[in-house]
Formats: C-alpha cells, sequence, structure tokens
C-alpha cells in the first residue's frame, strides 16, 4: 500500500462529528498526543497504528477513511473508539507520517483492509443475482402475511379511534397519564403498528409538559387521528400519500429492493451527522445534499442501546454514491447503494469546482417550503434547510437565542433545547458578531442548528446535537417554543 491515491486529509472539526459521544471525545483528545503512538502511518485510503494502553500489548487500530469503517484490538463496542478517534485527530492536524511504497501497512492492518475489499467486490458481484424473479409461491407467502399486519393494523386504528373519541367526549382535563397511555402503545405494538405506538406513548407525556399542555395535546390528538383515518382509508389515497401514511404507522420498505428498482447517482455533500438515544435504540441521522440533483437526503442508521452504529459520514466530506429514496409525498429519507469514491473533500471534478457549502435561502422562503411540506406530509416535524445572511442575536427576556436577518425584517427561534445548550456558543463564536450560513432543521418548535460553516469549512455544531438528543422531553413537549416574527 504506497502513496497512490492518498487522501486529502479531514480537518479536525470532520473528525469530531464522528465521535459517538461526549466521553468518546474526551478521550479521544487525549490521545491526539504523540506519546501513545508507534508505528503510525497513512497510505490510500487507510491510517493505522499501534497505540499504548494499560495492558502488555498495545492496541491495533486502522481506520478505512473510504467507509469510514474503524478496527481496533480494544474492547470498546463504540464505532469510532477513543483509539481511533485520537488516531484520526493526529492524521487531521498533520502528525501521522505518510507512507511511502516501500514500507506498506502492517501485516494485521492489510489484512483488515483487504478482507473489506474482498467483501465489496463478493456483494458487487452477487448483486445480479439477486434481481432474479422471485419464487412465486414466496411471492405469494409474502402478500398473504403483508395483508395479515394491514388487518392488525387497522383493527388496531379502529381501536385508537375509539380511544381518542372517549378522551375528547370526556374533556382534556381528565386526559389520563403515561400508565393508561403505555397500555394503549402496548396493544398498537400487539396489533403490529410501532408508528402508532410511539405517538400514543407520547400522548402520555404530554399532560406534565408544563403550561399550554392541553393545546398541545389537542394538537397531538388530532394528527393521530388523521393518522388513524389514513390508513382505514388506505385505499383511497393517492399512493405518495398512501406510501407516507405506511411509513407513519410502521410498515417498512426493504431497502435492498428499494435499490434494486433504480437509484440516483450523485455528488452527496455530508451536511450533518447527529445522535439520539432512547435508552433502547441509538438512532443516527445523517444528512445529505446532492451537487447534481440539489436534492437532500436523510439516511438512518441503528445502534443497540449505548452503542453508536457502525455507519458514519464526516460532515463537509463529498462521495460519489447511489441513493434510493423511499416512497412518500414528500420524500426525504433514502438508502444507500453503491459507494462509487469517497469520503473526500470537495474539489475541481469535470472541469467545475465543487461546491463546500451548499446554497441556501432566507427565512420566508424556508418558511414557505415548510408550509409545502407540511401539505403533503402533515405529519412532518421539521425539513432539512440552509439559512444564510443570519445573526445569532438573544432573544427579549433572555428566554434563548434567535437567528436574525441584517435587515431586522425577520427572526427564527432556535429550537428551545438547542438554544440553551453548548451549540449555541459554538455557532456565536464563528458568527462572531456577523452573519452565517447554518443548516439544520426548520420546524415550528424553531430551528435546530447542526452545522455552520468558517471560510468554507463544516463546522459540527455537536453541542446543539447532544443538547437535543439529551433534552429527556419529547418533541411534542418544546411545540410551546418561541414563535417566529
Amino acid at each position: 500500500m504506497g502513496m497512490e491515491g492518498l487522501s486529502e486529509r479531514w480537518s479536525v472539526d470532520q473528525v469530531w462529528g464522528l465521535a459517538p459521544d461526549a466521553s468518546s471525545r474526551t478521550a479521544g483528545s487525549k490521545l491526539a498526543a504523540a506519546g501513545p503512538w508507534a508505528e503510525s502511518g497513512a497510505a490510500g485510503e487507510a491510517v493505522w497504528g499501534l497505540c499504548r494502553g494499560s495492558g502488555s500489548r498495545p492496541y491495533q487500530t486502522v481506520v478505512d477513511l473510504q467507509g469510514p469503517a474503524y478496527k481496533c484490538s480494544c474492547p470498546s463496542r463504540k464505532f469510532p473508539c477513543k483509539h481511533a478517534l485520537g488516531l484520526l485527530l493526529r492524521w487531521a492536524q498533520g502528525d501521522v507520517p505518510e507512507t511511502p511504497a516501500e514500507a506498506p501497512a502492517p501485516e494485521w492492518a492489510a489484512e483488515w483492509l483487504a478482507s473489506r475489499r474482498e467483501k465489496a467486490e463478493r456483494k458487487a458481484a452477487a448483486e445480479p443475482a439477486a434481481e432474479r424473479t422471485p419464487d412465486p409461491a414466496a411471492a405469494a407467502e409474502a402478500r398473504r402475511r403483508a395483508e395479515q399486519r394491514r388487518q392488525r393494523i387497522a383493527a388496531g386504528a379502529a381501536e385508537l379511534e375509539q380511544r381518542l373519541a372517549d378522551l375528547l367526549r370526556d374533556g382534556l382535563a381528565t386526559a389520563p397519564r403515561g400508565a393508561v397511555w403505555e397500555e394503549t402503545a402496548a396493544r398498537m405494538v400487539d396489533a403490529q403498528a410501532p408508528g402508532l405506538a410511539a405517538r400514543v406513548r407520547e400522548l402520555g407525556t404530554l399532560p406534565a409538559s408544563g403550561p399550554g399542555w392541553p393545546a398541545r395535546l389537542l394538537a397531538e390528538c388530532s394528527l393521530l387521528h388523521l393518522l388513524d383515518q389514513g390508513f382505514l382509508r388506505l385505499d383511497e389515497l393517492p399512493e405518495p400519500l398512501a406510501a407516507t401514511v405506511r411509513a407513519r404507522v410502521g410498515l417498512t420498505v426493504d431497502a435492498a429492493g428499494l435499490l434494486r428498482g433504480g437509484t440516483l447517482r450523485d455528488d452527496w455533500l455530508v451536511l450533518a451527522q447527529e445522535d439520539a438515544d432512547d435508552g433502547k435504540l441509538v438512532t443516527r441521522r445523517i444528512w445529505l445534499w446532492g451537487a447534481g440533483t440539489e436534492r437532500m437526503a436523510l439516511l438512518l442508521a441503528y445502534g443497540a442501546a449505548g452503542r453508536a452504529p457502525e455507519q458514519s459520514l464526516p460532515t463537509g466530506l463529498v462521495l460519489d454514491a447511489e441513493l434510493a429514496y423511499y416512497p412518500g409525498a414528500y420524500p426525504l429519507r433514502a438508502a444507500l447503494g453503491t459507494v462509487h469514491a469517497g469520503p473526500r473533500t470537495p474539489a475541481a471534478r469535470g472541469g467545475r469546482e465543487e461546491r463546500a457549502v451548499p446554497p441556501g435561502a432566507g427565512i420566508a422562503a424556508v418558511a414557505a417550503a415548510y408550509g409545502a411540506a407540511l401539505a403533503a406530509d402533515p405529519w412532518l416535524e421539521g425539513i432539512p434547510a440552509v439559512l444564510t445572511d443570519l445573526v445569532p442575536v438573544p432573544e427579549e427576556g433572555d428566554e434563548g437565542w434567535q437567528l436574525a436577518e441584517r435587515t431586522g425584517d425577520r427572526a427564527l427561534p432556535l429550537h428551545p433545547a438547542a438554544g440553551r445548550g453548548p451549540g449555541v456558543w459554538q455557532l456565536l463564536a464563528v458568527s462572531g458578531g456577523g452573519p452565517v450560513t447554518v443548516f439544520g432543521e426548520f420546524g415550528h418548535a424553531g430551528f435546530r442548528p447542526l452545522t455552520t460553516w468558517s471560510a468554507g469549512t463544516a463546522v459540527p455544531l455537536t453541542g446543539a446535537v447532544a443538547a437535543v438528543a439529551d433534552a429527556g422531553a419529547p418533541i411534542a413537549a418544546a411545540k410551546g417554543g418561541g414563535a417566529w416574527r
């Protein structure tokens, strides 16, 4: 493994964006010093090194930058572990030497890298075989099971409609608390409708969510009623909306079949990566923007409780890849297919300069886009948006922060959790009192900033992400947050 095709170094901020949690960032920063490391090197799409730990043998750490993917002999269950983070930080700072052709990677690193390449080649070779016509008997059985599940969900939706009718007849003041709704949620799980179960559990938290809870409860009941009715009348809906309803109640689409149905290839800029841990599952959301299509896409990855998902993409890098969008009235979620190259830093390709910062818009334009999105999918909590030329300023009464246009015509409050978290200080530091471009999620509770840019370099607002993930309250409990003006 020589210097040919040596990957461009990432920035320190991009490495920080890969950390699964705050403790990993702290531990990784301690391993960014030269002391614990030996036999470090970088070549092609890989970085490796030996890190001295508490045991008699050093930990063998290697990173495949093309994934990125990580391998370490330490017992950590996190991806990347603190050793991989420390190694990447040293590489980003230029402290890992580039390895010449006559000094290849050590055997333990080369074997793992070669096995990854072989698996990728086998997968590519097997894809045509997967496209063969399925067995008719198996297809008929799959249709039978799908119809059975649809009937169970319909029965669950009908039961839920009765519960909502009872609640509204008796009055919101008599709304039951958590235990009753937990029982109802369990019945929705039995009906194989996890999407309905999640919304029912949220209803149980609202009576204790602070002033204004009756309005929030009524709004959530209305959305749940709309979803119930949508599923019970699924055959009457146009197919894009029907697909949205199916997804909202918890009916999944097979990613492999989705990818076989056609993909969209583009140079995808990684806009943000954030994790949320509900105690049972870690959900990773990765936002992408297509340079050619100018479309947003959301990748979802999952890990067991307390364990970060393996899929991770550094913010600010670009990958040449194929995506397939899940069906829906407002398609955002996508499945990642073949990755042809990357992730890499934006550069000149094909006679054009790649964008390191996607085009953005003002508050009015993004608000109008959100309104149109809600018309297509009423259950959206927010949409991805790039806002430009905005200045972070404190809200009146010192209740939080907002992003204001320099003209003073409009201001947008930050999401209540994000506006109180350390991420806002990162945003203020980058801004320095001047206008910034920010990517995040724009919704009725305010704007959740996820990434900003400094001199064209992406800066993940990790503090803002952590503030939202650790808030401990459901999204609906924050719906009484600031209003736009």
